[in-house]
């Protein structure tokens, strides 16, 4: 199943797959350059949540930076969330205290056996530049664990308001910052890739829940601590472009605004 059109300089076209691992049709849109010199010349930048990406509209923001010539080629993929969106988002390793991301692994084996796959044998593209990934919210917390566990597969990880404070224990069970936010504990028992770069956004009006009381929002607070985790590892402010949003909230809009700098970050010519 496919539907297209074409935006001056972007074929958009959407797609639907079935999963063998997911047990489920998924859809997505492919955001495809209508002017290529060399398939191999793209680079591949997925987006959890992809639904998103039509309300902000991205076509308009990609169309706009494509036209004026700031960005290197760039084929993206907008992969739409499921019905089971808390099961098949998480991290891979462990689900949640309550039990939430327990399909994370299936979803990871989705997008390297089925979905990449498909893409490069529907736009007969062999090998891409480079690989990177996205998304928003607990998206971005998918994004950034399968990146992390596959460093050798990509180069760039984008985070929108991404749900860090995912944990193995709830607040009356003991919780422990230190110990039980999951993302947070694999960066520390991980390997460092230098190649890596992340792209961490966050918006001051992003959440109100502020559980150890110091004055800042939760949201920032577990983004901060996952930079540290970061550099601790051996990541540098050349590696980490924080985006800190003073009005920015968990929404689209939010995400929209941010959006042209994640992409200039990550693809923008240095001439312009």
């Amino acid at each position: 199943m496919s539907e297209s059109r074409t935006v001056s300089s972007i074929l958009i076209e959407q797609k639907t797959i079935f999963s063998e691992y997911l047990e489920r049709e998924v859809v997505f849109d492919v955001y495809l350059p209508v002017s290529i010199g060399f398939p191999d010349e793209l680079s591949l930048l997925l987006f959890n949540d992809g639904q998103d990406l039509p309300k902000m509209p991205f076509d308009e923001i990609l169309e706009s930076l494509n036209t004026s010539g700031r960005l290197s080629p760039l084929l993206c993929v907008g992969i739409y969330c499921g019905a089971e969106r808390k099961m098949e988002y998480g991290v891979a390793y462990s689900a949640d205290y309550k039990g939430r991301g327990a399909k994370a692994g299936l979803y990871t084996r989705f997008i390297f056996d089925e979905l990449i796959p498909f893409i490069r044998k529907t736009y007969n593209i062999p090998s891409f530049r480079d690989k990177s990934f996205a998304g928003f919210s607990l998206g971005a917390l998918s994004a950034m664990d399968i990146a992390w566990n596959h460093g050798s597969e990509f180069t760039r990880v984008g985070m929108f308001s991404a749900s860090l404070w995912w944990r193995r224990k709830s607040y009356d069970e003991g919780y422990d910052d230190e110990q039980d936010r999951l993302m947070h504990l694999q960066v520390r028992k991980g390997i460092f890739h230098p190649w890596l770069r992340f792209f961490i956004e966050c918006g001051e009006q992003d959440e109100t829940a502020d559980r150890n009381n110091n004055g800042i929002i939760d949201s920032i607070d577990d983004a901060l601590d996952l930079i540290f985790e970061l550099k601790a590892k051996g990541y540098t402010d050349e590696h980490i472009h924080y985006l800190q949003m003073p009005s920015g909230k968990h929404e689209v809009a939010t995400w929209a605004k941010a959006m042209p700098a994640f992409l200039k970050w990550g693809w923008g010519k240095t001439t312009w």
